[in-house]
């Protein structure tokens, strides 16, 4: 795979790539796109239950725990969640949980435990500590968590108590992801998260203290009020901190989705040319500092887990963004969760009623798939190399699937087009994104797309 360039990446947006760079395209943390679910048939949940019940002895799995709750509402926020007022509403919400992780565990076949789980909100830490622990030891005890395992967390620093750190370290905890954002003061303000640099350092001191010694922090550009200098001051605090991996992401603005993003005036936010600059300014500080690049948006340090995935081809990408999980079986937990077999994609009722609904009959609360077939698969096969590698032989990957190479020749002849403004390169049925054009590889990407959208106003921008 292509070595990271070391040269100082060019800042400003090339002309020929501005319309690009505007268009509103899936993330690609899956293929077929979240958007192409549809209503679960009898049949469908059949199939779902068949796979799941195979016996697989050897194989391990992976599960995504949704926790739907904050303890605050940040204008930014563009995640399934809601804030309570009244902490009973967080515990009953547990017990139902509880109930659904029997579900699915009463459905599966031997198996080899969870190789990965990702505890994901929402805020996780909005439950507490020892509700926390409570629920990691069933999952523990229902689905089997295997030796080595990640246990990762994402968490809201300005609620990462001391004990809440404590609770990660005693229940296994081995990754926890924190939503810096920014650490300018005035942009975070503007997005209703007000939170000091020292809540973020001690709540990394709390955490490694605890005995949870891999931490990320995420950061954000495209935010109302952000500068070329603010960006480039978060970079460096939050490299200051020494995370083992920063994942850098671009504020995406639907407030006819998300109502409370109202509360941010579009005409504060960046322009297209100014959020291209913004990400190249948090690049090159995090890669002065000593942090590889990892797909189009993570880094992480030399040795860290991911970034040898990278370097040996093993990168993933799934519904938490890139990845070292091997595992072909996700299973989601709780409302709006995502899950993954092989034969497709379920997503649960996203309506807290209805899925506690589902749970009190004792019905998995699966509403939603999405069916994979073999050239679904090849799809998502090319398009996860090209996010994770920027590098595909897309006529050898369709032979692989016992297809014929010129099986996806017409997103070939649409990335040749591309080509001619220097955002990949074709050879044969080759492709290669430079180096300088990863952070728009899912433009190349889409190319391979055959289930997208003319308008898709609910897909983020390419930048």
């Amino acid at each position: 795979m292509p070595e990271p360039s070391s040269s100082r990446p060019r800042r400003a947006l090339p002309p020929a790539w501005a319309a690009h760079a505007e268009r509103r395209l899936p993330r690609y943390t899956s293929y077929p796109p979240a958007t192409g679910f549809r209503a679960i048939e009898p049949t469908a949940l059949a199939a779902l239950e068949a796979e799941l019940e195979r016996p697989r002895p050897d194989e391990r799995l992976s599960a995504y725990v949704h926790v739907p709750f904050c303890r605050r509402l940040c204008w930014y926020c563009g995640c399934s969640t809601s804030v309570f007022h009244d902490y009973d509403r967080v515990e009953s919400y547990l017990g139902w949980l509880r109930r659904e992780v029997d579900l699915w565990a009463g459905r599966l076949g031997e198996h080899g435990g969870l190789s990965h789980l990702h505890f994901g909100g929402g805020s996780p830490n909005s439950l507490s500590a020892g509700d926390f622990r409570k629920l990691l030891q069933h999952v523990r005890c229902s689905l089997g968590i295997g030796q080595g395992a990640e246990v990762a967390i994402e968490l809201d620093p300005t609620y990462c108590t001391e004990s809440f750190a404590e609770a990660c370290g005693v229940a296994g905890v081995s990754r926890a992801s924190l939503g810096a954002q920014t650490f300018d003061p005035e942009v975070q303000a503007r997005i209703n998260r007000p939170q000091p640099y020292e809540v973020v350092q001690n709540a990394i001191a709390s955490l490694r203290g605890a005995g949870v010694l891999r931490v990320n922090i995420d950061l954000m550009y495209g935010l109302p009020g952000q500068r070329e200098e603010s960006v480039e001051q978060s970079a460096r605090q939050a490299a200051e901190l020494r995370p083992d991996r920063i994942a850098v992401f671009g504020y995406a603005h639907v407030p006819w989705l998300k109502k409370h993003q109202r509360m941010i005036a579009s005409n504060e936010l960046p322009d297209t040319a100014a959020r291209w600059t913004q990400a190249e300014v948090i690049d090159e500080t995090l890669f002065a500092a000593g942090y590889v690049r990892i797909g189009m948006d993570h880094y992480a340090w030399p040795n860290d887990p991911l970034a040898v995935a990278a370097s040996t081809g093993a990168l993933r990408r799934n519904f938490q963004g890139y990845t070292d999980d091997g595992a072909s079986t996700l299973l989601p937990l709780g409302p709006s969760a995502i899950g993954q077999v092989v034969t497709g994609m379920v997503q649960n009722a996203p309506a807290l009623r209805r899925w506690r609904e589902a749970v009190s009959k004792g019905n998995l609360p699966v509403q939603s798939w999405l069916e994979i077939g073999l050239q679904d698969r090849l799809r998502a096969a090319v398009i996860e190399q090209l996010m994770c590698s920027l590098n595909v032989d897309v006529g050898a990957t369709a032979l692989k699937f016992g297809l014929a190479p010129s099986t996806l020749d017409e997103g070939l002849a649409a990335a040749r087009r591309l080509s001619e403004n220097g955002l990949c390169k074709v050879f044969a049925r080759r492709v290669v994104v430079p180096e300088g054009a990863r952070r728009l590889v899912r433009v190349v990407a889409a190319c391979f797309d055959g289930a997208l959208e003319a308008a898709a106003p609910r897909f983020s921008p390419a930048i």
